[in-house]
């Protein structure tokens, strides 16, 4: 039921978005799918389905609004320093990340690590991100895969 309601969200947010760019198509999925989640953690019985649409609806808003904003070179630079930060920084150590040509800039700080029941590593991460001098901030997962890069999960 929770993924059917997420899902019925993000499309009803992409279409209010627009999503016709491809970064804000992938902003809205991801913070809606982060808002989805995080949505669903509130409430029990109705009320969790509502708080977990409200949850898809606004944080596809906001991703998509990110995403909009964000160009190839912010995204690359970001995922470099997330990709490091989650693989060295210590809890609390907050990494940046800057691009000179747009301006855009952002942190993220690993606030937990720990593993899944399947040996997986994990860690909770909080993040900013600064476009056009307006401060977005927000809060995720990451898991290591296979392959030794970290994959952004959930909030």
């Amino acid at each position: 039921m929770k993924t059917k309601v997420i899902g019925a969200s993000l499309v009803v947010a992409c279409f209010m978005t627009g999503c016709e760019n491809p970064k804000q198509a992938i902003g809205a999925l991801g913070g809606g799918a982060l808002g989805g989640y995080a949505g669903s953690t509130i409430g029990g019985g109705r009320g969790r389905v509502v708080a977990t649409a409200v949850g898809a609806v606004a944080g596809a808003l906001a991703g998509g609004y990110i995403g909009q904003q964000l160009d190839q070179a912010d995204k690359e630079r970001a995922n470099r320093t997330y990709q490091s930060a989650f693989e060295t920084c210590p809890v609390g150590r907050t990494a940046q990340w800057r691009n000179p040509d747009s301006g855009n800039c952002g942190t993220v700080t690993p606030v937990r690590t720990y593993q899944t029941p399947q040996g997986q590593p994990c860690r909770e991460f909080t993040q900013t991100i600064s476009i056009g001098g307006r401060l977005q901030e927000g809060h995720g997962t990451a898991c290591r895969e296979a392959d030794g890069s970290w994959r952004i999960i959930g909030g």
